[in-house]
């Protein structure tokens, strides 16, 4: 047996094993946990983390590379970001807000390779353009009142507009080969837009972290129970599948990115500030080419606008993904449903989610969301063709052979309470956490992953507050944002962001 085997086993042997006090307890092996992971033990390395994944390995929900379109939200060509109001004018107080977030995982993404922690840029991120296309008189004439108002900010100073189908065709031959001529069409582009893999940079964050003797990894656990003892802390329930032997963790603070679990998880712990949630999944397919010659004429993220009644994170595009150094295209999402809150999940999950104190909203939500009912029920009747027929708006002469399809992750959408409607649903991301900042739970999915070091940042400060005076020089180190007003001041966001992309080398 060889050495790396040896290191291997004894991996997995460890893996098995769970502290019996933590200062820290993180519940899921994705991008969130270990992104909030490595983040606390930069600024504490004393801190004692335990981090629990019901899986056998991480990264393989949301993170997973297939199981996300790998965009780095920032924004730039998302038009579910950019809504146009009743006057005709467009807000992009929304696109500003993420497009900073962005740049703050960017920051602390440069800051890491610096240091040694991640390895080689090219490995999770890759310069991708991304590109916002539109057919039809009244989608152009919104876009091109986008992009005015985008570019006015100089977060999109870089953005580049045009009516040509020339300069379409430059940009991205298969946009306009086969398409007719006379079509009214328009696109933006902004050249330094991201593809991510999200996999990839959770692997390499979390072997940093395994390799801490302050931190414990326990693969194949699943949460059980959570209680608040009268102490304050909590007390974790956890069981090991390998093993089949339920084990108690005890920790001052607990913090579930569990995804689509964490809204089951979040009832569990009784908080006050979790009633009334509840959650409502919604399954993902891509159809991916690997074609060589077809995926050489792409070279780009291109984001179109959702159908009538469809959620935003259904917005369709095309994409260039660059996983593990091969480049592949992938349209989508077609959407479905599945009761699972996570692709391995149970088919209880939606019913057993359903309480006494978000029973309203639900039903709510469901009474006042008939097109997206419809629109789903639509989606899960699609054929092979069908799905063909709407990539051929994007790409006109595309060839069922050249495609497969692609189950993608389950994303669990938030229904909140509201004082006149009973409920809504609501797309994005969520942070509930106690009044005592001892737990907290992040809910939701777009933009999710791109904007995890602001939202960990987010809760560091919500449940940390005490440590944010002595931590302040650490964190401005390495996020610049944290303290910065990139928003406002254009030479210190020019300064902050040239310096961490010539580091990831993007």
């Amino acid at each position: 047996m060889s050495h790396i085997q040896d290191l291997k086993n004894d991996d997995l042997t460890s893996r098995k094993e769970t502290m019996a006090e933590a200062d820290v307890l993180l519940i899921g092996g994705g991008v969130m946990s270990a992104t909030l992971g490595v983040l606390l033990h930069q600024l504490d390395p004393t801190l004692k983390i335990q981090i629990v994944e019901s899986l056998a390995e991480v990264a393989r929900e949301s993170s997973n590379p297939w199981n996300n379109a790998g965009t780095g939200h920032a924004a730039l060509c998302e038009l579910n970001y950019t809504k146009q109001l009743e006057d005709g004018s467009v807000d992009i107080s929304k696109a500003i807000e993420i497009n900073e977030a962005f740049q703050m995982s960017k920051q602390f993404w440069a800051y890491l390779t610096e240091k040694g922690i991640l390895d080689d840029p090219s490995k999770f991120i890759n310069t991708v353009p991304h590109m916002s296309f539109v057919r039809g008189v009244k989608d152009v004439d919104y876009l091109q009142k986008r992009f005015t108002e985008m570019q006015g900010h100089h977060f999109f100073q870089d953005m580049e507009f045009t009516e040509d189908p020339q300069k379409i065709k430059e940009w991205t031959p298969l946009i306009t080969q086969g398409r007719n001529p006379n079509e009214k069409i328009a696109a933006t582009r902004v050249l330094s837009g991201t593809d991510i893999n999200f996999g990839s940079l959770t692997e390499q964050l979390v072997d940093y972290l395994e390799a801490q003797d302050s931190i414990k990894l326990a693969t194949n656990h699943i949460v059980k129970d959570l209680k608040r003892k009268k102490d304050g802390s909590w007390q974790i329930k956890v069981r090991n599948l390998s093993k089949g032997v339920n084990r108690k963790i005890k920790a001052p603070f607990v913090f579930i990115g569990a995804g689509g679990a964490s809204l089951p998880l979040l009832q569990k712990s009784g908080i006050p500030e979790g009633k009334g949630f509840g959650g409502f999944p919604v399954s993902g397919q891509f159809l991916v080419c690997d074609d060589p010659q077809t995926v050489s004429k792409h070279e780009a993220k291109v984001y179109g606008k959702a159908a009538v009644g469809a959620p935003p994170m259904s917005v369709p595009h095309l994409d260039t993904r660059v996983i593990d150094g091969k480049k592949s295209l992938l349209f989508g999402p077609f959407a479905g449903f599945s009761p699972k809150f996570l692709k391995s999940g149970s088919l209880l999950d939606l019913p057993s989610s359903v309480k006494i104190s978000n029973l309203v909203p639900m039903l709510a939500v469901g009474k006042d969301n008939i097109d997206l009912t419809r629109y789903l029920i639509e989606q899960c009747m699609l054929t092979d063709e069908d799905r063909i027929d709407t990539l051929r708006e994007f790409f006109p002469e595309a060839e069922l052979k050249n495609w497969r399809l692609e189950i993608a992750g389950q994303r669990v959408q938030i229904i909140k309470k509201h004082e006149t409607k009973g409920g809504v649903l609501q797309f994005g991301t969520e942070i509930v956490t106690a009044k005592d900042g001892s737990i907290a739970a992040l809910l939701g999915a777009s933009p999710g992953a791109s904007c995890s070091v602001s939202v960990m940042l987010d809760i560091i400060s919500q449940c940390f507050p005490n440590k944010i005076p002595q931590w302040q020089e650490k964190l401005t180190n390495m996020v610049p944002g944290f303290k910065k007003d990139m928003k406002e001041d254009v030479t210190a966001y020019r300064e902050v962001r040239k310096k961490a992309n010539d580091i990831l080398g993007i």
